[in-house]
């Protein structure tokens, strides 16, 4: 094992049980930060499930297929008895029949499963908010794991059984995030954990009741060199901009289209969405009784560059999440020098800062203010430069993913001591012999 102390490369396995390329924070959060830790010389290796991460070249992927019972095509779909081909299948596949989201326990089953054989090709895990049992036998192993939690999963259940509308809804959703009971088991057992803000850790704190003095906050960040204004791009007049990695309440996606709805009456307004609805799902129904399919565009499966020109074509960019445990959108569009309009909800004054300075802020959950914010902002082009330009000018001194990468690896090396110190107490600790490292295996790979 790599000693605290020492500031040699680490081997990092990165757990990621989910990693949508562009859309989504899990993945954008995979793909950034192992490249920035690959850039400060350590080696990183990602152990993925579907929908599999984008990585930078330099950062192998294991791919660890699920059942892919949520894929895009035919989602909630019943795997055949002949695609379960061992314990783990088993596993995902009567979670799922019980009614609950089987994913973050399968993955983790799958990662112990292939990390087994592996200890001593690493010298820490982390894991990406998935928080399933196989993490603990990985630390039973003796590879110390370092969870990552960017927000207590539980507050997404909270708010949708808030949002159900009816008994069969409210029994429904109970079922589907029963899976946080298991990560809050999970959570309590770990006494360093990484999250992403104050207001995330405490909400993890008090739902899943760990200590505060276990949570450390290492925000995350966003490349500001491609996330950048592009002055050749010209403004659509009345063009707002949002993103929806999920088609679920605590996105907030209602409120805006009802906000667009409203305003809507009074002038041109149009709405791209970062992101691919869901058939039949509860923006789709919202678009449909509000009557906006011809003001509303989804995009998705663009190149990177596409979505940061969109971003460059729009007057306004909106969060309106009921809850964020941090919300890389939010930086993303205010590191584009785009005027943000922002709801409260979590973590978001944290974020993007204060009211009329860096963006412009209303209550979550609230159509009639969102609508009034935008208004007064699309009629003003001198409070939307200066909003935009201060947002910009925020991310440049706080976020950056080299920031992050620091960051982490601070806290990698802390997590390293801590184990270190249990084996020194106990008998024979002393002796023990070191945990094979990234400087040795790359040395013994060009001899």
């Amino acid at each position: 094992m790599t000693a605290a102390h020492d500031d040699r490369p680490l081997s990092i396995a990165f757990l990621a049980y989910r990693g949508k390329p562009h859309v989504g924070g899990q993945g954008v959060y995979t793909r950034h930060l192992t490249k920035a830790l690959t850039d400060l010389g350590h080696h990183v290796e990602v152990l993925g499930g579907q929908p599999f991460p984008v990585l930078d070249d330099r950062v192998p992927l294991v791919e660890l297929p699920s059942l892919d019972i949520y894929n895009e095509y035919f989602p909630m779909r019943m795997p055949g008895f002949w695609e379960l081909k061992d314990w783990t299948d088993w596993a995902e596949v009567l979670a799922f029949a019980s009614g609950t989201f089987p994913e973050p326990l399968a993955f983790s089953l799958r990662a112990w499963k292939h990390l087994h054989p592996r200890i001593n090709d690493f010298d820490i895990v982390q894991d990406n908010q998935c928080l399933g049992y196989g993490l603990l036998l990985i630390e039973r192993d003796g590879l110390p794991v370092l969870p990552t939690i960017h927000h207590p999963i539980t507050v997404d259940r909270r708010l949708e059984m808030e949002h159900a509308e009816t008994t069969w809804q409210r029994f429904s959703k109970a079922r589907w995030y029963g899976f946080t009971k298991m990560q809050t088991r999970v959570a309590r057992r770990f006494n360093r954990i990484l999250t992403v803000s104050q207001n995330s850790a405490a909400d993890i704190s008090t739902d899943h009741r760990v200590p505060a003095s276990h949570l450390n906050v290492v925000p995350v960040g966003v490349d500001q060199d491609i996330f950048r204004p592009l002055p050749d791009v010209q403004r659509v007049p009345g063009r707002l901009i949002t993103t929806a990695s999920a088609d679920v309440t605590m996105k907030g996606l209602r409120y805006l289209l009802e906000a667009v709805a409203k305003l809507r009456t009074e002038r041109h307004i149009e709405l791209v969405v970062i992101g691919k609805p869901k058939p039949g799902g509860p923006s789709a129904r919202t678009i449909d009784e509000l009557g906006l399919s011809d003001a509303i565009t989804f995009v998705s499966g663009v190149p990177e560059q596409r979505i940061i020109e969109l971003y460059s074509e729009a007057e306004l960019a909106v969060v309106p999440s009921l809850y964020e445990g941090f919300s890389l959108p939010a930086i993303e569009a205010m590191s584009c020098g785009v005027p943000l309009v922002a709801t409260t909800g979590g973590a978001l004054p944290e974020v993007v800062g204060a009211d009329n300075e860096t963006a412009l802020t209303v209550p979550p959950g609230n159509s009639e203010a969102l609508a009034a914010r935008i208004r007064t902002a699309l009629d003003d082009a001198e409070l939307r430069a200066r909003i935009g330009a201060a947002g910009r000018q925020r991310v440049l001194e706080r976020w950056t993913w080299r920031h992050t990468a620091d960051g982490t690896v601070e806290q990698y090396r802390a997590r390293l001591a801590e184990t270190a110190a249990v084996q020194q107490r106990r008998p024979g600790g002393a002796g023990a012999a070191p945990r094979f490292n990234v400087t040795e295996r790359t040395t013994e790979r060009t001899a």
